[in-house]
């Protein structure tokens, strides 16, 4: 048996701007610490300057922003959400938590998110929207998808957890949907170690996600002097994160640029220098159809099968490099029999690109020593070799 290095390359290191601990300093001496201080307010600012969108509420993470969508959209018991099997479990436990029935939708065998061309026939007359993720940071075919929303008067939520930063045809990424979700988990570009946001592109949905979002009081008006004492108003719970996550926040918001800089030399440096050997292997790279942007939130390969992802994951780790698996079926997981449906078409991409995908490290520390003993290591496993399927040519 082959002895392991040292691990050498983390799958991930969370990134610090040098900022964050003067900005939570101030944060503790300057003020309450709770929640909706001046720390939320300016990240939330930065947040839609980034995006672009009219409003974004800070949550204390993704899946509590999409549990936030579910209220605002009063889901429950009969009621249908159209969601990607091949995605974390959070984009459908938002909705299961209502009562509702998320319906587990394959995805495209190149770009791995939602395939817009199976969408529809998964439409009934219970359906209420339509979730996509943007799997890596790469855009869904939204065009398509918002299309199909609006012949069925359904709304579209953007799980944009991967996304921030990204754009499809000069649109950026969670300024699409009527709603997005925003992660700000360690493993994202930009974090607070746990934190989220909701976004609001639609007006009329703002006024009640401040109150969902403060246990269901309109707190918010009560502190801008709009109402004389606040009250229980509607359903909703505690998302609010405090000023203090706001301040770490902060500090990363303001550097997204240098971060993405970062992260985008990683991405390429491994898409550029790779090239070679993927092809020579059968092992298939991200597909970044050209009418869009990506943030370099994640790098994956597409192994030619379960036992070759095995093999080399072991490899890696023999070379002290940390790869890992991404998303298991959503539809075939016990809770998703239990509380969801698979769509007509089934879900066969997802179940065979979850067995061969591999996830390389990359976060916005990485030195170049980093890169090139990553790609050392991948470039020294030699997978049986095997002709790629090809993708499929996005639809114009």
């Amino acid at each position: 048996m082959k002895a392991t290095k040292q691990l050498a390359v983390p799958f991930n290191q969370g990134f610090l701007t040098g900022a964050e601990t003067g900005y939570m300093q101030q944060a503790m001496t300057g003020g309450p610490m709770t929640g909706d201080g001046p720390f939320t307010k300016r990240a939330s600012r930065l947040l839609t300057q980034i995006i672009g969108a009219p409003h974004a509420l800070l949550t204390t993470s993704c899946t509590h922003a999409l549990d936030m969508t579910a209220l605002l959209l009063d889901l429950g018991p009969g009621d249908e959400v159209i969601v990607p099997s091949f995605t974390f479990c959070s984009t459908a436990n938002a909705y299961a938590l209502r009562g509702a029935v998320p319906v587990f939708v394959d995805c495209r065998p190149d770009t791995l998110n939602l395939d817009e061309r199976l969408v529809e026939a998964a439409v009934t007359e219970r359906t209420r929207a339509i979730v996509v993720v943007h799997y890596a940071g790469v855009a869904a075919e939204m065009d398509a998808i918002t299309a199909i929303a609006r012949r069925h008067n359904l709304v579209v939520i953007e799980d944009n957890a991967h996304g921030l930063g990204g754009t499809y045809r000069g649109r950026n990424l969670g300024s699409i949907g009527a709603l997005a979700t925003q992660s700000f988990h360690e493993t994202k570009n930009v974090h607070c170690g746990e934190g989220g946001a909701l976004v609001l592109n639609d007006d009329r949905f703002h006024d009640r996600a401040e109150i969902i979002r403060e246990k269901g009081t309109n707190r918010g008006q009560f502190f801008r002097g709009m109402v004389d004492k606040y009250r229980w108003m509607d359903l909703g719970s505690s998302y609010l994160p405090s000023d203090l996550l706001a301040a770490f926040l902060t500090a990363q918001l303001e550097h997204f640029a240098e971060i993405q800089r970062r992260r985008m030399h990683v991405w390429n440096s491994y898409h550029r220098r790779l090239a070679t050997w993927a092809v020579e292997h059968g092992v298939i790279q991200p597909t970044v159809p050209e009418d869009r942007s990506h943030p370099a939130h994640l790098y994956y390969l597409l192994l030619p099968d379960l036992a070759t992802r095995s093999a080399m994951l072991s490899h890696l780790l023999e070379q002290g490099v940390l790869g890992t698996f991404h998303y298991q079926p959503l539809h075939l997981a016990p809770a998703g029999e239990k509380f969801g449906r698979t769509a007509p078409a089934g879900c066969p991409v997802t179940e065979d690109v979850a067995d061969r995908l591999l996830r390389l490290p990359l976060y916005a520390g990485m030195r170049d020593a980093d890169i090139d003993l990553v790609i050392a290591a991948v470039e020294s496993y030699h997978p049986v070799r095997r002709a790629p399927r090809p993708p499929l040519a996005c639809p114009s």
